[in-house]
């Protein structure tokens, strides 16, 4: 079975200083019909203004994940790290037992852009902790790049959640397949620009939910930056 949620679909909230698309219910936007899909539970699609962020918060046991597509973010929280997340670049925070972080985006005139996920963990209450690494446009163009995996194989980010994630670039001609087990799910995210899926036609923010099927097939795209995410049912 194949489900295309198209992009004006999601929920929206505009802060002023953040603007928010959530392809999953969150905060004071509530669907029953779209909680997760598998044991993801969030995706939202953020933009935040210069010079403001998301002051220290909490979390805890959830996988959350960031994107970033344009600008940066800078992260810092309460077990030791302090950097920037830049296009190209994954961050794994395991939320565990209890975590405070903050993101803020320091420039003075660029937006920052970025996708934030949360992956419900297989086991709560571990210790909190943090990853990140850069997959370059070369290693996604044309293909599924492996960016995160229950067992950080292949130079990903460690997950602890049955679930894999996968970026990938395609223009024009470029096109990959990747087999999935008809017993899982599978969730595939526009960033930017259109590719097809499967046979369908998905532009930036649409996804296409996969259930019961062997293979996804991506192609014809025109700029496109699509995650997909393989999921425990």
């Amino acid at each position: 079975m194949i489900t295309l949620r198209k992009s004006v679909e999601r929920g929206f909230a505009d802060h002023g200083w953040l603007k928010s698309f959530h392809s999953f219910s969150f905060a004071d936007y509530h669907d029953p019909a779209h909680m997760g899909f598998g044991n993801l539970r969030v995706i939202n699609e953020d933009r935040i203004a210069p010079g403001t962020g998301f002051g220290a918060h909490g979390h805890r046991d959830m996988e959350i994940v960031s994107y970033v597509l344009e600008g940066a973010l800078a992260h810092k929280d309460n077990i030791g790290n302090g950097t920037a997340i830049r296009p190209g670049d994954v961050q794994r925070m395991s939320a565990g037992r209890g975590v405070m972080h903050s993101e803020f985006n320091h420039a003075p005139q660029e937006t920052t852009h970025f996708l934030q996920v949360w992956i419900l963990p297989d086991e709560t209450g571990i210790a909190p902790g943090y990853e990140q690494k850069h997959f370059d446009a070369d290693s996604k163009r044309g293909t599924l790049r492996l960016v995160a995996s229950p067992d950080g194989h292949d130079g990903s980010v460690q997950l602890h959640a049955d679930a894999t994630m996968y970026a990938g670039l395609f223009d024009g001609t470029e096109a990959a397949q990747l087999a999935l087990d008809p017993a899982r799910k599978a969730y595939v995210h526009v960033a930017r620009g259109s590719v097809q899926a499967n046979g369908k036609a998905l532009s930036a923010g649409d996804a296409l939910m996969l259930e019961g099927e062997t293979r996804l097939d991506i192609g014809h795209g025109r700029d496109a930056e699509v995650i997909v995410f393989d999921l425990s049912p």
